[in-house]
């Protein structure tokens, strides 16, 4: 059997035991806490009722019951949670059977013989890039079995070949083999208790509050069972986090345990491509909920997402010069590596998966390899695949509302549009992703040197120089996570930086150093960015209009100077209606509104001034016009006597948005019109080499 092949690794087994041991704690707490609370609810019964007999008067029998209310909201503070019930919502799934999909169940049988384990309880479709385990877990089902279920997602599914999906699936089967799932349940179940305990209070708050008004002298015991409870509900947090970190630390364990499961029946290459492709199969899918969620006011709806999923996968590959293998793109090791953004490691005690670079190490190092692979299309495993990719797609967009008749993309219209969106938001490959990680720095146009010798515009746009705008973001990200560890907002005690291990204490000093070296990255950039405007400035010499390089990047250089300026409009908006999340006394509501008004004006200034920029003319689509004009028109009033008008708050939000977003807009396409004359002067240049 193949699990006979994998052995638990001494960390699953310590991580094990840590888990199991935190939990162990928790139920010794629990339980001499309970203990505790039943004998003082004991104790306040049995002092009431002497009281009671001592001296039968009206004050005594009152005291007696507020003694005896204390004890028993204690006690069942600490068992309301037996009590609650959630209903499982399961709408956004399909179930299927053997009878719609048996070729599935009969590779889903295979794998479960493989691993020797047993076949889920139920099987669901869901719409995403992802497959998962999960069972109902309820406070009995710690001490009963509890059969497992499995999730696919058709996005995953769309974007794997057949041994990939089995690989996947290998890994799921392989947690259905871990007997230490049953500690997930436990710890599950654990948080549920403590997250009831500690913060679903409303009805058992409101039931107190109710003995409490009663009458005046049940109060002081009220507040006293407040202060138990909420002494006790310390104790309940600092255990929240035992548990966690302990788990936590066993489920990353459990994740490499479940891939060399995986490995083992398929070999480790399925596996470890499905890996390397899936935040581009996911950064697909959304994307293309991105481009639908932006055509609601044209009323463009999918007629199936996962046909343009697999589309805008394979175009994404192209584009970014990814080589296509059985109709996916392959993402290598190298590949990935040159998008990892940082250079610190911390051993996250909170993160329940490694990261995808950990994982793959780990699988290589299983050496299992199967020369057979099944490289169709896992779509092929499921009869009715249109079937649950068409009624998935009508799920998405049936809760979105429309204004007019719906129009339903074909793949090839939705292609176009695609690539048309894709073209008018991107910058041209020409420049190698020169300028995906960089603005260029504004710098004195008239006295830049233009002594110095040109550089070739291969040598401009090199991979050495777009690796420098690379490490200047790596760099500028280590030096947010270092200053988040200096000021402690990551409760760490060690991480290491290259490779090299450094303490908590040592944050500052590595702080200061990568300043400097990110210091010496951005001028070598500044210096190559003036090379290129020296570059194309000297090809502009043979064109009619020898001032338009200067004065495109004259406009970009302003409007990245007012920029911040135009920002803080928002920032400052956004800070100061902060209040209307809060219980506000109305005079305040009324003097808060009063006092936004000056903000409000600069920013019907500054709307203006996008009405009259041409460079927003295509930008201004009918929703956000009709925003601004209904804005700009009216006076809004945002409160009345006691409430807040919504319909005018929305107007105001909207606009507010509109106008952040298109600012942000305006600068991309400050920035793609330089891009774009500097294309126009390096394709001529080219074409009159072609042509001598």
């Amino acid at each position: 059997m193949a699990q006979n092949t994998v052995k638990l690794s001494l960390q699953f087994k310590i991580q094990t035991f840590l888990a199991v041991m935190a939990i162990a704690i928790f139920i010794l707490t629990y339980v001499t806490i309970l203990g505790c609370a039943v004998l003082l609810t004991y104790l306040c019964v049995y002092y009431a009722i002497q009281l009671v007999l001592a001296k039968p008067i009206f004050l005594t029998i009152v005291l007696g019951l507020g003694m005896t209310g204390l004890g028993f909201v204690v006690s069942f503070f600490l068992v309301k949670f037996l009590f609650s019930t959630k209903k499982v919502d399961r709408s956004h799934l399909i179930e299927i059977t053997k009878a719609d999909e048996p070729e599935l169940f009969e590779l889903i049988n295979d794998i479960v013989k493989k691993v020797n384990t047993s076949f889920p309880k139920k099987v669901y479709l869901s719409s995403d890039v992802n497959a998962a385990v999960f069972y109902d877990s309820s406070f009995w089902s710690m001490f009963l079995p509890v059969r497992k279920n499995l999730q696919i997602g058709l996005g995953l599914v769309n974007s794997v070949t057949k041994s990939e999906l089995k690989a996947i699936l290998a890994h799921e089967f392989g947690h259905f083999s871990q007997k230490t799932m049953k500690v997930g349940s436990y710890v599950y179940n654990v948080n549920h208790i403590i997250f009831e305990l500690v913060n679903e209070n409303d009805t058992f708050q409101q039931k107190v509050q109710e003995m409490a008004d009663v009458s005046s002298y049940f109060t002081i015991f009220i507040m006293l069972a407040e202060y138990i409870i909420q002494f006790i509900k310390w104790i309940l947090k600092k255990l929240y986090v035992v548990i966690n970190k302990s788990y936590l630390g066993l489920s990353r364990e459990m994740e490499f345990h479940a891939d060399e499961i995986a490995a083992s029946v398929t070999g480790y290459e399925p596996l470890k491509e499905s890996l390397l492709r899936l935040n581009l199969a996911e950064h697909s899918y959304n994307s293309i909920l991105s481009y639908y969620e932006g055509e609601i006011e044209n009323n463009f709806v999918s007629k199936n997402i996962y046909k343009e999923q697999f589309f805008v996968l394979n175009f994404l590959g192209i584009n970014n010069n990814l080589q296509i293998i059985n109709n996916l793109p392959s993402i290598s090791i190298d590949e990935m590596n040159r998008y990892v953004d940082s250079k610190i490691v911390i051993k996250d005690q909170w993160s329940s998966h490694p990261s995808t670079i950990d994982r793959i190490e780990r699988l290589e190092k299983t050496g299992f390899k199967i020369s057979l692979l099944d490289n169709d299309p896992a779509n092929n495993f499921f009869k009715k695949i249109e079937k649950y990719q068409e009624e998935f797609t009508r799920k998405m967009f049936s809760g979105i509302e429309y204004k007019g008749a719906i129009t339903k993309l074909n793949l090839e219209e939705f292609s176009a549009s695609f690539t048309e969106s894709y073209i008018n938001n991107t910058f041209s490959k020409i420049f190698n992703n020169y300028y995906d990680n960089n603005n260029p720095i504004p710098f004195d146009l008239q006295l830049l040197d233009r002594t110095n010798e040109i550089l070739s515009f291969e040598e401009l746009y090199s991979d050495q120089k777009v690796e420098l705008t690379n490490k200047r973001k790596a760099l500028e990200n280590d030096q947010n996570i270092l200053q988040n560890i200096y000021d402690k907002v990551f409760e760490i005690n060690s991480f290491d930086y290259d490779g090299k291990k450094y303490k908590n204490k040592d944050s500052k000093n590595l702080l200061n150093e990568l300043k400097e070296e990110h210091d010496a990255i951005n001028k070598q950039i500044e210096a190559n960015d003036q090379a290129i405007f020296c570059y194309f400035k000297n090809l502009e010499k043979s064109t009619s209009d020898v001032n338009q390089l200067e004065n495109l990047y004259k406009t970009f250089f302003e409007y990245d100077k007012e920029f911040n300026k135009k920002y803080e409009i928002f920032t400052k908006l956004s800070q100061d209606l902060e209040f209307i999340n809060y219980n506000t006394p109305n005079e305040k509501i009324m003097d808060n509104f009063k006092a936004i008004r000056e903000l409000e004006e600069d920013l019907k200034l500054e709307i203006r001034e996008i009405f009259r920029n041409k460079l927003f003319e295509d930008e201004l689509t009918k929703e956000i016009k009709s925003t601004f004009e209904f804005y700009l028109k009216e006076n809004l009033e945002y409160f009345g006597t006691r409430v807040y008008y919504d319909d005018n708050l929305s107007i105001l939000f909207k606009s507010m948005n509109y106008f952040v977003h298109l600012l942000s807009r305006g600068y991309f396409l400050h920035k793609k019109n330089i891009l774009l004359y500097q294309e126009e002067l390096e394709l001529q240049k080219r074409n009159s080499v072609t042509n001598k």
